[in-house]
């Protein structure tokens, strides 16, 4: 799972547990709260990049979004998956 949203998008408790639990692996620029309180697990957990809330826009941003927008667009056109779907597991609730 990787993060690089603002304000709380992920139940951190939730992500402890799953990470926890060697089901899920992290990429966290932000966190709730930020920042992560001293000591907290996930500073430890192994399978847990945390940065110090860097990931924002660069001049590389645009050209990027563009080719991964025309790469889907043209797969949904010709009737094709677009890459990089989340999929829900059979760990998923609901």
């Amino acid at each position: 799972m990787v993060n690089v949203a603002r304000g709380a998008v992920v139940d951190t408790d939730a992500l402890t547990r799953e990470v926890g639990a060697g089901r899920l692996k992290a990429a966290l620029d932000v966190v709730d709260p930020e920042p992560l309180p001293e000591g907290h697990p996930l500073w430890h957990a192994p399978g847990v990049i945390i940065t110090p809330h860097v990931g924002g826009n660069t001049d590389a941003f645009a050209p990027r979004i563009l080719a991964l927008l025309r790469r889907q667009v043209e797969a949904l056109g010709a009737g094709r998956e677009p890459g990089n779907l989340v999929r829900r597991g059979p760990w998923a609730q609901g």
